[in-house]
């Protein structure tokens, strides 16, 4: 029996794109294709990241194109196509152009990689994914948005930083949009199994919340020609790996509720496991009133962003 190797399309190859390129390379999860509208770009850094397999050691191929057929046959593909956030724009200042190309962008994958595994990176986060989700009309379980991982990266850095532990030994999730709504869980954090709360005080606590609510903001305010790359890269290739290797991980995503905390047909932050059925489940928690009321908050503000979604003409 012939086994094939998995592929991987970036779509997007931009600093987002080809760091998702290099990460997914580097841990040979698969071929990867880069595409992008500037052929030469795309080319170049697949080119350039083909060429570091002999001193890396893996065993990927990487090939960038602007063609979409290249994407054939795809397992799983990562969407970071659009505008990158300047010093001063809210991820939601981006709406109207980024639907634009994302729509562009999904009836591609929609026409050449009709079975793969979609997970979207381009912002504003949770109304890109709803786009998606809607030009593609795949089911939930193959259309997810990475926001959560990257945003409990960013929390669970700070605490180690806070604790002076290591960061394999804080667990952490951040629930809601991908914004200054999201809702960090410190009731929910551990430090090597004991609670936070018991390790940290709250003034520090709430200090890493406001600094992880801030965190892409942050490093936007310092970059001032761009916005992050290298964590966001390295949280959507975590996802894929979860479906490629079908690992069964939870991890905070931003999938297609259906009811779950009493949402219907949005794109949330919650806590999903990733497997090879891709989404596989929603894991649903008891929240309490502060929680859910930071919850509710998030999805408002969601739901005003596919409000105005569906009012452009894209």
């Amino acid at each position: 029996m012939s086994h094939k190797r998995k592929k991987i399309s970036v779509i997007g190859a931009g600093f987002v794109g080809s760091t998702c390129a290099h990460w997914a390379a580097s841990k040979a999860l698969g071929d990867v294709v880069l595409l992008d509208v500037n052929e030469g770009v795309a080319k170049g850094k697949a080119l350039d990241l083909y060429e570091a397999s002999p001193v890396e050691q893996f065993d990927s191929r990487v090939v960038g194109t602007n063609q979409y057929a290249d994407i054939a046959e795809s397992d799983v593909v990562i969407i970071t196509a659009g505008l990158p956030r300047k010093p001063g724009m809210s991820r939601d200042d981006l709406l109207a152009t980024n639907a634009k190309i994302m729509k562009e962008v999904c009836l591609g994958v929609k026409q050449h990689a009709p079975n793969a595994f979609v997970i979207v990176v381009s912002n504003p986060l949770d109304a890109m994914a709803f786009v998606a989700k809607q030009v593609l009309g795949f089911p939930r379980e193959r259309v997810i948005g990475m926001a959560g991982v990257l945003d409990t990266a960013r929390f669970r850095s700070f605490v180690a930083e806070a604790a002076n532990v290591s960061v394999k030994d804080v667990h952490a999730f951040v629930l809601g949009g991908h914004g200054d709504t999201m809702v960090p869980m410190p009731r929910h954090c551990s430090i090597g199994g004991a609670p936070m709360t018991e390790v940290i005080d709250k003034g520090t606590i709430d200090k890493i919340v406001e600094r992880t609510r801030n965190g892409g903001a942050e490093i936007v305010g310092l970059l001032k020609t761009g916005s992050a790359y290298y964590a966001p890269a390295a949280s959507a290739v975590q996802m894929a790996e979860a479906i490629l290797q079908d690992q069964k991980r939870v991890l905070p995503c931003a999938a297609y509720l259906q009811g779950e905390y009493g949402v219907k047909d949005l794109f949330i932050g919650v806590l999903c496991r990733l497997g090879g059925n891709g989404m596989e489940k929603v894991i649903e928690l008891k929240l309490n009133d502060e929680e859910r009321a930071g919850l509710d908050k998030s999805i408002h503000a969601v739901q005003d962003l596919v409000v105005a979604l569906k009012k452009l003409e894209f």
